[in-house]
């Protein structure tokens, strides 16, 4: 399977363009910006997008979709408990000092248990929530890969100190939700570096004692 991860927007949102060499099909995950250099990817593969998979409604994770959408037709997956703070978007953009996105109706609900096929693999739509109240993460067993948004990073955690965030929650879906995945599991953060969910259980700070 094609995989691209390519850091977009002011705080490098790591977007994840998977795409199937079979069927020319793709689902990108987080296109938090830089949707022209996104469709570049999509062209160079020659794949055609067909879902917008959004990890959470922080604008460096969303801001990109309406215009993505617009740009490809493709679906918008979003978890509803997010749907308050997708509509403060251009809340959010006051905060970095950024110009509002436009913004699109969310076609999907993800839900725990929705899954999104991509050729042989079955993307499941896990609820992590904690980071936001909506937040999920995308289970790939295919591919051995989790994309898991802000929920999960190499040596730490999401922050909860934002509206929406909860740090009981977030520590539950981690133990509860991701640490029951395979130690050799690679995880995809939402910034930063890859890791796997074995040296996250040995290793990361915030998750001893689980």
């Amino acid at each position: 399977m094609i995989h691209e991860i390519l850091p977009v927007g002011i705080l490098q949102c790591n977007c994840s363009v998977f795409g199937d060499e079979a069927t020319k099909e793709a689902i990108v995950v987080d296109p938090g910006d830089n949707v022209g250099e996104i469709q570049q990817i999509l062209d160079r593969h020659q794949l055609k997008l067909k879902a917008i998979v959004i990890t959470h409604a922080h604008i460096d994770h969303i801001g990109g979709a309406a215009k993505l959408k617009a740009a490809t037709g493709a679906p918008v997956y979003m978890n509803e408990q997010d749907q308050a703070m997708y509509d403060d978007l251009d809340m959010q953009a006051g905060w970095l000092g950024v110009e509002p996105p436009a913004r699109t109706p969310i076609d999907v609900a993800a839900k725990e248990g929705g899954k999104l096929q991509l050729g042989n693999a079955e993307f499941q739509i896990i609820e992590t929530p904690g980071h936001t109240q909506g937040s999920i993460s995308v289970w790939i067993p295919a591919e051995n890969k989790l994309v898991a948004g802000d929920t999960l990073f190499r040596s730490s955690i999401g922050r909860t100190d934002l509206p929406g965030g909860d740090g009981r929650k977030i520590l539950r879906s981690i133990a509860d939700k991701l640490l029951v995945l395979p130690d050799e599991a690679v995880v995809v953060p939402g910034h930063g570096p890859n890791t796997t969910i074995g040296r996250e259980r040995d290793s990361n700070p915030f998750l001893q004692g689980l």
